[in-house]
C-alpha cells in the first residue's frame, strides 16, 4: 500500500532526536509499504537555525510548517494545521494516490488529519501516545474535536491499555480500539558490563547507586519531583549520584536547584544525546528513575529493563502494565516522600537483571508491525467495500 503518516512526533532538521519511537516504527512499516511520513514543524522552531539532516532508510521524509495564532486560540490548532498543510502541499496530497493516512498524534494532528482523509475520500488511522489524550481531551474546546476524530477514525491505536481505554471513554468504538505496545531494539538494548559502559561515559565508576533520568526537562515528566526525591535520599547514601539526560524548559531550574549544598558535586546534566548512544547509558545506571505525572508507555523504561537495569516509576498510564514486581518499584503521583523511599529500597534490593532484560524483550517490533499492518490493511479493504456498496 501507499500509505501517508502525518505527526510532529518525527526527526526534523530543527530536532533530529524527536521521536525515536516512530522513528524506529515507521522504518519498519515501510520495509512492507512505500511510506511518506510528513512532520508538522512549529513556526516558532523553524525559525531557528537547523541542526542537522535527517535520512530513514526506506522512507520519504518531507514536513510543512505549522503556523497558528501564539498565545491564544487552541482550540483552533487543528483548523490552522489542516491550512499550514494544505497551502504547502495540498496539491501533493491530492496527485499522491495515498491508500490510506496514518496520524500519529491526537491534537492537532489527528483532528486536523481526519479532515483531510475526508477530503481525500481515503481512510485514517490514529495512533495515541498519552498526554494527546491525558491532557489534551481534558480541554473543553479540544476534547469534541479529539472525540469526533477517534469517532471517525477506521481504527485508533493506543500505546497501553489504559490509553485505549481513553480512546473508548471519548466515545472510539471499542470493537476500532487497539492497544499495541511498542517494541524494543534487542540487539541495541541488551545488558552489558556496568563498569565497562561507566569508563566509556567517563562517569563515576564508584558512584552507589547512579540514578538515571532520560526523557524531557519539564515539569510533567517529574523532573523536579525526582531532584526534591534524590536530595532525601542523599542525605543517607553519600555516594549516589542522579544524571540527566535530555533537554527541556526545566533544564534552568534543575541547574540552579542542583546548586544547593549536597547536591552541586553530585548532580549533572549532560543534555540530549542521539537514541544509538542510550544502551551504555541504562547499562551504567543502577536504576532508571521516571516519576511522570501522565504517560502512555514511555520507551525508555522498555528500553532501561531490554539493558536489565530496573525502574522506579510512577503508577500512571500504562506503566504499570509493562513494570512488573520484578522489575522496579512503582509509587503514587506527587508523592515526594514516598519515591525518596523507593529509590533508596530500589537501591538496596538485589535484582535479577537477566529476568528483568527477558521480560523487556518481549516487548518485540515485529509484533507490534505485523499488528499494525493488519489494522491499516483492514482499513483499505473496509474503505474499499464501502466505496463499492456507495
Amino acid at each position: 500500500m501507499k500509505l501517508l503518516v502525518l505527526t510532529n512526533l518525527f526527526p526534523t532538521p530543527w530536532d533530529p532526536l524527536r521521536g525515536a519511537f516512530n522513528r524506529q516504527q515507521f522504518e519498519r512499516l515501510g520495509r512492507r509499504h512505500e511510506l511518506h511520513v510528513l512532520t508538522a514543524v512549529d513556526f516558532r522552531e523553524r525559525l531557528r537555525g537547523r541542526r542537522g539532516e535527517v535520512r530513514v532508510p526506506g522512507l520519504r521524509t518531507d514536513h510543512f510548517v505549522f503556523v497558528y495564532p501564539p498565545r491564544f486560540g487552541r482550540a483552533l490548532h487543528a483548523a490552522c494545521w489542516l491550512l499550514s498543510l494544505l497551502l504547502q502541499r495540498g496539491w501533493r496530497l491530492r496527485t499522491a494516490g495515498y491508500d490510506g493516512i496514518l496520524a500519529s498524534w491526537a491534537y492537532p494532528d489527528a483532528v486536523g488529519a481526519g479532515w483531510l482523509a475526508r477530503l481525500l475520500g481515503i481512510p485514517y488511522v490514529v495512533k495515541v501516545h498519552g498526554s494527546d489524550l491525558n491532557v489534551q481531551a481534558t480541554h473543553a474546546l479540544r476534547r469534541p474535536q479529539i472525540a469526533a476524530s477517534l469517532r471517525g477514525a477506521a481504527a485508533v491505536v493506543a500505546v497501553s491499555r489504559a490509553l485505549a481505554g481513553k480512546a473508548v471513554a471519548l466515545g472510539a468504538d471499542p470493537a476500532r480500539v487497539h492497544a499495541i505496545y511498542n517494541g524494543v531494539d534487542a540487539a541495541r538494548f541488551a545488558p552489558g558490563d556496568k563498569a565497562d559502559a561507566r569508563k566509556r561515559l567517563g562517569l563515576d565508576i564508584a558512584a552507589d547507586p547512579l540514578l538515571l533520568y532520560v526523557g524531557n526537562l519539564k515539569e510533567s515528566k517529574g523532573c523536579l519531583d525526582l531532584l526534591e526525591a534524590f536530595a532525601t535520599m542523599a542525605a543517607s547514601c553519600p555516594q549516589a549520584q542522579l544524571v540527566y539526560v535530555g533537554e527541556g524548559a526545566c533544564r534552568a531550574v534543575l541547574v540552579a536547584r542542583a546548586q544547593a549544598p549536597g547536591l552541586a558535586a553530585r548532580v549533572r546534566l549532560v543534555g540530549a544525546i542521539p537514541h544509538a548512544a542510550l544502551p551504555d547509558w541504562f547499562r551504567a545506571a543502577d536504576l532508571l528513575c521516571l516519576p511522570s505525572h501522565n504517560e502512555g508507555v514511555p520507551n525508555v523504561v522498555l528500553e532501561a529493563m531490554a539493558c536489565g537495569t530496573p525502574v522506579v516509576a510512577t503508577r500512571v498510564g500504562g506503566i504499570p502494565e509493562v513494570v512488573p514486581a520484578h522489575a522496579g518499584r512503582l509509587v503514587e503521583l506527587g508523592d515526594r516522600a514516598a519515591l525518596a523511599d523507593a529509590l533508596a529500597q530500589a537501591a538496596a534490593q538485589a535484582w535479577d537483571h537477566a529476568a528483568i532484560a527477558e521480560h523487556a524483550h518481549g516487548f518485540s517490533w515485529d509484533s507490534n508491525i505485523d499488528q499494525l499492518d493488519a489494522i491499516m490493511r483492514q482499513a483499505a479493504r473496509n474503505e474499499a467495500v464501502a466505496e463499492v456498496l456507495r
